[in-house]
């Protein structure tokens, strides 16, 4: 992988992690990766709908958006792609076998700006309901929507144990169903956590043929019983009341120092990889300024049609919560895209207000 940020001179060619095969074509090429975003809406600060993230979700209801007819522009914060630009390796995207997961957001980036106008490092500051529409403030001027698709994601929790960061995507993980096939067929994994995540992560592994241990902090399992047996009935070691404080390698994870959290006592455990699963944080601001429903764990609640508590306002992706995959969200970004376009043209409430 290249490093964060690449410079050739003073020209920036690699903005975020890249596959090492697109590193090299930027670096030959002296240019970054290419977009073709449509022309004339520079100056445009009106939009049928205004998308916060960009994310696979944020993307995909773009272009069903633009193709239904109404214009769109995403706002992302950080990096395009989300989390996927950041996952080395991707196995179980529908039409390809393996692909880098910044080769995936590219084509996709690719594919929506052939649409839609994608703003990257743009931080929505506050979204306002008025009479008519939304008032969408950012740190470079304010726009102007019919309705708000809200994909701004969840990211993981992290152990913030030392090591955890510099062998991110090199054996530590924090998604099993993404990069667990790499470890089958008797490597040693260790999965941090008690939940139903941990629990259902540690299955899944011990399934692909990996020799799974638990390491979770606490006594027992705040898991659903079900779970609970099966992970017991399959005889997967446990090791309680331990944290990891250390996850070393020299390129990749090769082993981790635990420590009792009753007796303090430390050991060093072997491992070729450290699964995550601690939960995830919604990053669910603007929804909080705009007072909609959550559930317990912060996350947005929808209906079937990607609709939140409020009108004219929806939600897709990891930020409903439930399975967080990439054909989840695109799925839910195009039918909050759908939802949308019905709702703008034939408002269902009007309706059931008698209006």
């Amino acid at each position: 992988m290249a490093v964060p940020k690449a410079f050739a001179g003073e020209k920036l060619i690699a903005p975020g992690l890249q596959p090492e095969e697109v590193f090299i074509e930027s670096l030959i090429e002296e240019r970054p990766v290419e977009y073709v975003m449509p022309s004339g809406r520079e100056e445009l600060k009106d939009y049928d709908v205004v998308i916060l993230g960009g994310g696979p979700a944020g993307l995909t209801a773009a272009m069903y958006l633009e193709r239904s007819g109404l214009k769109s522009i995403i706002f992302e914060k950080a990096n395009v792609g989300g989390q996927i630009s950041i996952t080395p390796v991707v196995e179980n995207y529908p039409g390809f076998a393996s692909i880098a997961g910044k080769t995936l957001v590219d084509l996709m980036a690719k594919q929506t700006m052939d649409y839609a106008l994608v703003l990257q490092g743009y931080d929505v500051k506050d979204v306002r309901k008025k009479d008519k529409g939304f008032e969408v403030t950012t740190g470079r001027g304010i726009y102007n929507a019919k309705a708000i698709i809200i994909a701004t994601g969840a990211g993981n929790k992290n152990l913030n144990a030392k090591g955890e960061e510099k062998l991110a995507g090199r054996g530590v993980s924090y998604c099993a169903t993404c990069d667990g096939y790499l470890f089958k067929d008797g490597k040693n994994v260790i999965v941090v956590g008690g939940g139903n995540s941990a629990l259902t992560d540690a299955l899944y592994l011990d399934s692909l043929g990996a020799h799974v241990t638990i390491v979770h902090r606490r006594d027992a399992f705040r898991a659903e019983e079900r779970l609970q047996q099966a992970v017991f009935q399959r005889n997967i070691p446990v090791l309680w009341d331990s944290v990891i404080k250390e996850i070393s390698g020299d390129r990749i994870v090769e082993k981790v120092k635990l420590e009792d959290v009753k007796t303090g006592q430390a050991k060093d455990v072997k491992a070729d990889a450290v699964f995550i699963a601690i939960g995830y944080e919604p990053y669910n601001n603007i929804a909080k300024k705009l007072g909609l429903e959550l559930d317990e764990e912060g996350y947005i609640k929808v209906d079937d049609k990607m609709r939140s508590s409020m009108s004219l306002v929806y939600a897709a992706g990891d930020i409903t919560g439930g399975i967080k995959q990439i054909v989840t969200a695109v799925s839910q970004g195009a039918v909050a895209a759908l939802t949308a376009f019905e709702d703008i043209a034939n408002p269902y409430w009007k309706k059931a207000e008698g209006g």
